[in-house]
């Protein structure tokens, strides 16, 4: 891996409605079953807690959503360019995360993540999260299927 980003070589901004159509095209590079323009829109309109991370030149790395539920907050969706993977983007938008989720006042943050995806478990694993459940069916699969989505739960 190599060396985390050092922050003045990073932008971290709220996310806006100006930011959706650069968001959506990094959501659709890295997931097969990506979240539509509406899911975004709809975040934000709702008063989601959306963040943009953008490199010294202006382009976007990575993002996240998070919604605040009374004393909990909730990793909608967090993503990293893939080619900017495995330079500590990903643990650096989750301490943003955690820093968001602590100033609305939350006591964890849950995500839910795909078993299949090896790459996220491992890294929210050693970020501190704990697997609390499933969800039986939660995603779309292969060939009209579905998969499960493992609950993970970090407290602050």
């Amino acid at each position: 891996m190599s060396a985390a980003p050092r922050p003045d070589e990073l932008l971290y901004a709220p996310m806006t409605m100006d930011d959706v159509d650069e968001v959506l095209a990094l959501e659709r590079s890295v997931y097969p079953y990506p979240w539509t323009r509406a899911n975004f829109v709809d975040s934000l309109a709702s008063g989601y807690h959306g963040w943009a991370l953008r490199d010294e030149r202006g382009a976007l790395v990575g993002y996240f959503l998070l919604m605040s539920v009374v004393d909990e907050a909730h990793l909608l969706n967090v993503a990293v360019a893939g080619p900017r993977q495995g330079q500590g983007l990903g643990r650096y938008l989750l301490d943003k995360a955690a820093a968001c989720a602590r100033g609305l006042s939350a006591a964890s943050i849950l995500l839910e993540v795909r078993p299949s995806n090896t790459r996220a478990l491992g890294i929210y694993a050693r970020y501190g999260f704990a697997e609390i459940g499933r969800r039986r069916g939660y995603y779309p699969a292969r060939d009209g299927q579905r998969e499960d989505a493992i609950v993970m739960r970090y407290t602050l």
